[in-house]
């Protein structure tokens, strides 16, 4: 097959391309750059316990009073 130009492709074609484009670029964007990582020994602790207090009912902190404890803007 001969390499075409934008310009020698079809409307069907130049949609096609466009969507492939947009649905490569989506997932490499909402890739998990840390898949495949192990978790480190305190990590693992540190969810381990946070799982814990869920399921006692312990109370959590709201992300957005959080952020504002730390001063970030949320």
């Amino acid at each position: 097959m001969a390499i075409k130009t934008i310009s020698d492709l079809s409307i069907d074609e130049f949609k096609s391309l466009i969507k492939n484009t947009i649905v490569e670029t989506l997932a490499e964007m909402m890739a998990d750059p840390d898949r495949g990582l192990e978790l480190t020994p305190t990590i693992e602790q540190q969810l381990k316990e946070s799982v814990a207090a869920l399921e006692t009912g312990t109370e959590t902190i709201p992300a957005d009073k959080l952020a504002a404890d730390l001063g970030l803007e949320w």
